[in-house]
């Protein structure tokens, strides 16, 4: 064990403001510490540059992406208002999550040097040094906090600590080698025979308030949730290398009745026949660790996905004649509940190998007993049968709007428990994180047996009364015979052409993403970019699935229950030409360029900086391709600070509008061939309550 404990999430109060501070200084440096000292693992400048998996970017990529992510988020919470890169921070900013197992990513990226990447490290840490230095600071911190941001970083921070050292440990060894301070466990023995122990049915209740909070939280560990649990039986220890080898060893991986179809799809594209980081040599069963392969250590845990944790399970019911499943979300937290389990100690080593403080690798399985049982926190993550889902009371942050809510869908199931290398956030019973099936963390295993189904928990985010809103906009009914504003908008783009090549169009602003399917039905391909993954995620959805449902307030409680599907919209035959990306208007990245049109609708009175935009847009643009822009021109200041307005004020004792604005800046390359033109639109909040406004319509041909 290390002699110092590697410091715990802050307590988000206390009776003395300095301290508190000094406390968020130092997390924050010793996080940015540690990570960096996971990179010294690797052995050369080309492990930055070549990918441990297809699925993922390169290391590179994740070394400058957590100190991106500190940055824009300040800048969204209005605390900076300059970037000190945008450049990297365009390169780093999103593209992180998961894809699909077939999804084989051939983007090409200009990556920067990696003492290019240190050199903004550096500069993105001195930053963040001096607001907590001078950031005034109250008690308890808060959501609406300037400080959630800072604590935001340092916990995404560490959370990647963890997933690059999953893909540390899926890189060649060539690229990585030992280092002192991440040495692992060098125990193993005979694996003890597993066996079940009675847990007694009871009730569990989980979720946090943002009134009475004690430590950081991501958004999907708020709310109130209540559980009433059936009696079941659960696996003493963790699922070993041991106890899972008979499986391999009948041919598990190759008989089909054992794995569930999509596990199925995925066994059969990648030819698994053992879990991935077990390597059979001459000399018998080798286990790949971080960065070092070791004879198989048969009392540690198996490490596997949640496809091949399912297969085993099937195989175990079978042999054994037993209801044998993984454990539920909601009966992990009993198992914590029985065990007797708190969170980690401040200032003594945890209960389990958990948040580093033991070593940088698994261990024996019958190294930390809790209860009855071992390894109820700690060691491994543990899957479990259920696809995450919001508590009632779920709220996203304004801040991090697609934390959580991409994995609303029924393809990410949640892992509990926690890892060695869980920390601060993740090492905490309360957190909750969810990950595709397919996918590889240091996560393993333990089953239960129980008569009981694993119920799960309905995901679909489309109550979210904004979006329900934006659905109905963009898909929805007509009211007050005032047209569907998208398919107008798209309309009148596509009739602006003339004669024009139509081969790529931008949607920029798309939001839900009708006008970006109602392009396709003339252009061979449209993307649609919107900052909102939330948004963006309707017109995904409608893509890959055809169906958008939804509900809509009708007055009160009382909702009425909608699905629109493209087949209805007569759209169904242009959804392979559509492709959507979360993308920051004012910051876009060098691939969204040469299109015959770009849409920008009611978006420039939305940004931060809409004239940074407007001055380069024309390079987005061919040469005699068309811009057009919609906007009401509804400038508020808590979208747009004053002096970023491109009209409606004063300038010189005369009024100067927004049209007078755009004329300026885009007359340089652009000239203005239709429109002004109003185009009315409505928004339907409830029944009996809408939003009437009038969109200016300006379209511009690019002449240099």
């Amino acid at each position: 064990m290390p002699q110092s404990l590697f410091q715990r999430t802050p307590l988000l109060d206390g009776p003395d403001i300095s301290a508190k501070r000094e406390e968020i200084r130092t997390y924050f440096h010793t996080t940015l510490d540690r990570y960096e000292q996971l990179f010294e693992t690797l052995r050369n400048e080309q492990a930055y540059y070549k990918k441990p998996i297809t699925l993922r970017h390169p290391l590179i990529f994740y070394l400058g992406h957590t100190a991106t992510f500190f940055v824009n988020k300040l800048i969204l919470a209005g605390i900076i208002t300059d970037r000190i890169n945008p450049r990297l921070e365009s390169i780093f900013a999103v593209g992180v999550d998961e894809m699909s197992w077939d999804d084989l990513d051939s983007t090409h990226y200009d990556w920067p040097t990696v003492e290019e990447v240190h050199v903004y490290r550096r500069a993105v840490r001195a930053l963040v040094d001096k607001l907590i230095e001078t950031l005034p600071l109250s008690l308890p911190i808060t959501w609406e906090s300037a400080w959630w941001p800072v604590l935001m970083g340092i916990e995404h921070e560490r959370i990647h600590l963890e997933t690059s050292s999953v893909l540390i440990r899926q890189h060649a060894l060539e690229f990585v080698q030992p280092h002192p301070a991440w040495q692992p466990c060098r125990k193993s023995g005979t694996a003890p025979d597993n066996s079940l122990i009675q847990v007694p049915s009871g009730t569990v209740t989980v979720g946090k308030s943002k009134s009475n909070q004690s430590h950081y939280g991501w958004d999907n560990e708020y709310g109130s949730h209540t559980s009433d649990i059936a009696a079941f039986q659960a696996s003493k220890f963790l699922v070993s290398n041991s106890e899972f080898l008979p499986f391999v060893e009948a041919n598990g991986y190759q008989l089909e009745k054992y794995w569930q179809e999509e596990g199925r799809s995925w066994q059969t594209f990648t030819h698994a026949a053992h879990p991935t980081f077990w390597i059979k040599k001459e000399t018998g069963w080798h286990l790949r660790i971080m960065t070092d392969e070791v004879p198989m250590p048969w009392d540690w845990p198996v490490e596997v996905n949640y496809h091949e944790a399912k297969a085993f399970c099937n195989w175990k019911a079978e042999s054994t004649g037993q209801p044998v499943r993984l454990p539920t979300e909601d009966e992990w937290y009993r198992l914590y509940d029985v065990a007797q389990l708190a969170d980690v100690p401040l200032n003594t080593a945890a209960a389990g190998n958990l948040h580093l403080d033991y070593y940088a690798s698994s261990c024996p399985v019958t190294e930390f007993p809790q209860g009855e049982f071992f390894d109820i926190t700690g060691n491994v993550w543990q899957w479990t049968e259920t696809p995450t889902y919001p508590f009632p009371g779920f709220d996203v942050h304004p801040l991090y709007d697609d934390f959580t809510t991409p994995t609303f869908d029924n393809q990410h199931n949640l892992i509990k428990g926690g890892s060695w290398i869980a920390c601060g956030n993740e090492s905490l019973h309360s957190s909750r994180y969810a990950f595709r099936r397919h996918f590889f963390q240091h996560a393993g295993f333990r089953y239960v047996v129980s008569d009981a189904p694993a119920t799960q928990s309905g995901s679909n985010y489309e109550t979210d009364k904004l979006l329900s809103e934006y659905a109905e906009f963009h898909y929805g009914d007509i009211y007050f015979n005032v047209p569907n504003f998208s398919k107008s908008l798209a309309e009148i783009a596509i009739a602006a052409m003339g004669d024009r090549p139509r081969r790529t169009a931008l949607d920029l602003g798309c939001a839900s993403g009708r006008s970006t399917f109602e392009l396709a039905r003339e252009f061979d391909h449209v993307t649609g970019v919107d900052f909102s993954a939330r948004f963006i995620g309707q017109g995904v959805q409608l893509a890959q699935y055809g169906i958008l449902r939804y509900t809509l307030t009708d007055e009160g409680d009382l909702v009425s229950y909608k699905e629109r599907s493209l087949k209805n919209l007569d759209l169904d035959h242009v959804k392979h030409k559509v492709e959507f990306y979360q993308g920051d208007a004012c910051n876009l990245k060098p691939i969204f360029t040469d299109y015959d049109l770009i849409l920008a609708a009611n978006l420039i009175d939305r940004l931060y900086d809409p004239a940074k935009l407007l001055n380069s847009i024309h390079t987005r643009v061919k040469l005699g391709g068309l811009l057009m822009i919609t906007s009401p021109y509804t400038w508020l200041t808590e979208h747009t600070k004053k002096e970023a307005w491109i009209g409606g004020f004063k300038r010189d004792g005369e009024n100067f509008t927004t049209l007078d604005g755009l004329k300026e800046i885009l007359g340089k390359h652009f000239r203005l061939i239709q429109g002004p033109q109003p185009l009315p639109f409505v928004i339907r909040e409830t029944k009996r309550k809408f939003q009437h406004t009038v969109s200016e319509i300006t379209i511009w041909e690019k002449i240099s």
